[in-house]
This record gives structure tokens, sequence and C-alpha cells, in this order.
């Protein structure tokens, strides 16, 4: 979707990309996602941002070779973000394009190098900002009622229907960043984003990669998470006048929408 008037302009070859990764508690797998961003094309910063880690994230990151930044307590996933785009602009060159930025969640592990697809049509000027479509997630049990509500509200904004309305994974020039901020709040910051950036005109392509979570399944973490998603995300679209008795959502989720009382708080990202 394009609501520009005139086609963009192609980005220099000299452009580059950086990488910005938001975490908490990701011992386990940051290592592994920050070797595997590095085979990325064009990227020369790799940033990971530690919302308030209570283990081993910030010094995993480093010794894997990113520059970390680190928030003394959890302040979520937008502020991270945030915090991350702020320290790139910080260390782009005078009279050089300003980098392109890549978000990325910090579980990727060996497979963020698939990321790479969603670089090209941004730094070759096809699309302001490109999103993730990734394939079947093993063991994921998630509830649809999320996505539903995101892509039919996503759709009512902007008549865009998205694939992946709740990914995270995304590269977008630094226009389109600063267009887009204020970020949204807790975990509807993708769809936030979406919307905000479509109305304003900027282009959207989604891309297929090879991507894989580590799977939450229903455990009740997994789930408080899905409450706390649904909730962030209906606070989204109501802040950009999206009526949510107007989405046809479907009984289970309408349930949700006047009844379900999610975490007061969403889940440290």
């Amino acid at each position: 979707m394009s609501g520009q008037t005139s086609q963009p302009q192609r980005i220099s070859p000299a452009q580059r990309v950086a990488v910005i990764i938001p975490a908490k508690n990701e011992s386990g797998r940051i290592a592994a996602t920050v070797q595997s961003v590095k085979a990325i094309p064009l990227v020369d910063l790799i940033l990971v941002v530690d919302d308030g880690s209570q283990d081993q994230t910030r010094s995993k990151a480093q010794d894997a070779g990113a520059v970390v930044v680190r928030h003394s307590h959890n302040q979520g996933k937008a502020a991270a973000m945030e915090t991350g785009a702020a320290i790139v602009a910080m260390r782009d060159v005078e009279g050089a394009p300003p980098r392109l930025l890549l978000f990325l969640d910090a579980d990727l592990g060996e497979t963020a190098a698939h990321a790479a697809p969603l670089v090209k049509p941004v730094a070759e000027g096809e699309a302001d900002f490109t999103i993730a479509v990734l394939p079947p997630q093993l063991g994921a049990a998630g509830f649809g009622a999320v996505v539903r509500l995101a892509r039919k509200g996503i759709a009512r904004a902007t008549r865009f229907t998205a694939r992946a309305p709740l990914s995270g994974q995304r590269c977008l020039t630094r226009e389109a960043y600063e267009a887009a901020t204020p970020l949204a709040r807790g975990w509807g910051v993708e769809v936030g984003m979406t919307i905000d950036l479509l109305r304003q005109g900027f282009s959207v392509q989604e891309v297929e990669c090879d991507l894989r979570h580590r799977p939450s399944g229903r455990s009740a973490r997994g789930v408080a998470h899905r409450l706390a998603q649904f909730r962030d995300v209906s606070m989204a679209l109501t802040a950009r006048g999206i009526k949510l008795s107007t989405l046809r959502l479907g009984r289970k989720v309408k349930q949700l929408t006047s009844r379900g009382r999610p975490p007061r708080r969403p889940e440290p990202s």
C-alpha cells in the first residue's frame, strides 16, 4: 500500500543499517541473535537495549559484539525502541544518509540473519517500511483473537489488510520512524506504528522471512502475555479513533473486549 503521490527517492549505495534489539532477560538467546545479525548486508551497528534485565543479557550481548545500552529498570518495548533509535541517531555520520533502522526481537537466535530481505525494499526506495511475515511457529499456541483484532483494526483505519499485524520485525527509514513517534505504549507499538505511518502516506511491504521465535505456548506466562497484548492493541486502536464495537470481531473476541481484564501492566519485553 502506498499513499504517496511521488516515487520515493532511491537511497545511496552508501546506505547503512542499524539493528536495534530490545531485550529483557534473554541471556539464553541474545548472543546467537547478535552473531546471526552480523550476516545481514549493510549492517554496521548492532545495538541491544537491555530493558532492565536481571540476568546476563548485557554481558552476553557485549561479548557477542553488540553495543549495549541499559535501562536501570524495565520500561517496556516501545521505550526500548525509542532509546535505541536515539542512540543510533547520535552515531549517524554527519553528511551521510541516516541509517535505516531494523528492529528485531531478541529471541530469534540463529534465525535472525533471515531478516535480511526486510532491508532491500527500504534501501532501494521501494517502500518506506517493511514488516516480516513469519512462517507458522512450532509450539506456538496463540490466541487468534489478538491477531484478528489487530488486523481488523488496521484495515478499518487504513484499508490495508496486514498479513502479520503484530510482527515486531521491521525495517524503516529514519523519516518513517520519526513520523511514527511517539510510539504507542506496551504491546500496541506495532499496530500503532502501522496505522500512523499509513495514514501519513508512507508505503509498506510485507516480506516473508524464515524467522523463529521461542514458543510461549499456553503456559500461565504465555496466557498473561496474550491478554496484555489484547489490552494494549485495544488501547492503541481506541486512541486512533477505532471503535472496537464496529470491527465484527466474533463472539469470543467480543467477550474479551467487553469483560476481559488483563493484568494492569504489560509483560516486560
